[in-house]
């Protein structure tokens, strides 16, 4: 029996966490672009991104603590 946890729980798991992550890299990514000119986004706005952007996100990180895991043992 195999007792190791898939990626996709892994995922789900993660997904807050990788979400919030992706928030707040896009906000200050447009703070950082006002610089050159473009209009920074809301907090707001970010999250609302972040929120389908989460997702390849959390998968990711899901493979990463899959592999971690994997080494461990």
């Amino acid at each position: 029996m195999d007792d190791r946890w898939p990626v996709w729980k892994l995922a789900i798991l993660l997904y807050v966490f990788a979400a919030a992550a992706v928030a707040i890299n896009l906000f200050m990514l447009s703070l950082m672009l006002q610089a050159i000119g473009c209009a920074a986004l809301s907090p707001a706005t970010a999250l609302a991104l972040a929120v389908p952007l989460g997702v390849p996100a959390a998968w990711a990180a899901g493979r990463w603590v899959r592999h971690l895991l994997d080494e461990a043992q």
